[in-house]
């Protein structure tokens, strides 16, 4: 663990001085050290980092609830609906043919439509606060988008689920959809009716002592959420939702920063040592066409969610590149994948697919707005 974190720390200052961000090298450090890779070896099991990783997604979904205020979802929520239903159309509608055009399978295809249509809820947090831009307009609609996605994520899985097993029992998957959704219904109702209460338990002058609360609440609601089928993470992010609107809402933003960062970045340097570079040659063009599908997907979905906001084209940038990576969901998608038997093209196209796309997604959010932002000066001036 040690390791982990120098060798992510070295890799990010020296990225730093050639202004890299962070997440690739992250990610980099850990294909570097992994198993996959000649040299030295830190980990040869990366399930050995499993729970450290799991708290850094954890904390990185509980810090963007903070961030996302209740009167945002209160005031915000049709157009989220909107926002999020379309770009999960676009992005899991285009998965899905792009599976059925690979012709692996009916299954292998269903797969691909949640691997190619759900962003990294984790990258896109880093990407946010990494650029600054929690505080801008069009932040309210990337964070609609990915609590909308969030919700249809634990009922996909829920669906997918007994495709992947071969069950026929179509009672089995509606009911663990069902208790999903119920769970989530209850984690909505809680945040809006039971910040109050919340805040007068929570609130202590000690900062050890909220600590040790704050975070305890997110990983126990989190790990009872994954018990109910919802994304562990979704349970974090709706925690930090409740406490963020209370008064000790910007003490815990303060205090948590320091825990967000030190594991979000073993979260990343994890991901790493699940890649294996030997697998990637063998599904390179797929991989390829795909990234460009995603980018494609990911402008109109982009410039659409704009519109039902109002914006113009500097913000519907920001929210198709802040958009872009994919990551942890894909990753749970090729662990059922391979545990089902599907084709064995899938693991290693799903891990090339989301290496290219988690370096070149917080790239694009850092570059490309700063290149339009130029331009226009430029133009401006001319």
């Amino acid at each position: 663990m040690g390791g982990a974190f120098l060798a992510a720390a070295v890799l990010a200052r020296l990225g730093g001085r050639i202004g890299l961000p962070t997440i690739p090298l992250f990610i980099l450090a850990g294909i570097l050290l992994g198993p996959h890779t000649p040299g030295v070896v830190l980990l040869s099991d990366p399930h050995d980092l499993e729970m450290l990783s799991a708290l850094g997604l954890v904390l990185l979904l509980f810090y963007l609830g903070l961030e996302f205020h209740m009167d945002d979802l209160k005031a915000g929520g049709r157009k989220m609906a909107v926002a999020g239903g379309t770009y999960l159309a676009l992005n899991v509608g285009a998965g899905l043919g792009f599976g059925f055009a690979l012709g692996w399978g009916t299954s292998e295809a269903l797969v691909l439509a949640g691997v190619l249509g759900i962003s990294s809820s984790a990258i896109v947090t880093k990407v946010l606060v990494d650029t600054g831009r929690l505080g801008n307009p069009e932040t309210k609609p990337i964070l609609g988008i990915i609590v909308v996605e969030d919700i249809f994520l634990a009922l996909y899985l829920a669906a997918l689920q007994p495709v992947l097993s071969g069950a026929d029992s179509l009672s089995s998957a509606l009911l663990d959809g069902a208790k999903a959704f119920g769970f989530l219904l209850l984690l909505a109702l809680a945040a809006r009716y039971g910040t109050r209460l919340v805040g007068r338990l929570i609130d202590t002058p000690d900062d050890e002592l909220l600590v040790i609360s704050f975070l305890g609440a997110a990983v126990f609601l989190a790990g009872v959420s994954e018990w109910f089928g919802v994304a562990d993470a979704i349970g974090a992010f709706m925690v930090g939702l409740m406490l963020g609107s209370t008064s000790s809402g910007e003490r815990i933003r303060k205090l948590v920063h320091p825990l967000r960062d030190a594991f979000g970045a073993i979260f990343f340097f994890a991901f790493g040592l699940s890649i294996d570079p030997g697998d990637l040659p063998v599904v390179l063009w797929p991989v390829l066409a795909a990234v460009v599908l995603t980018l494609a997907m990911n402008v109109l979905a982009g410039f659409a969610a704009a519109r039902v906001y109002g914006f113009g084209r500097g913000p519907a940038v920001n929210i198709s590149t802040t958009l872009l990576a994919r990551g942890e969901f894909a990753l749970i998608l090729a662990t059922m994948a391979a545990a089902a038997g599907l084709d064995e093209r899938l693991s290693p196209f799903i891990a090339g697919y989301v290496l290219l796309l988690a370096v070149l997604g917080p790239l694009a959010a850092g570059r490309v707005p700063e290149l339009l932002s130029r331009r226009r000066v430029r133009a401006a001036v001319g």
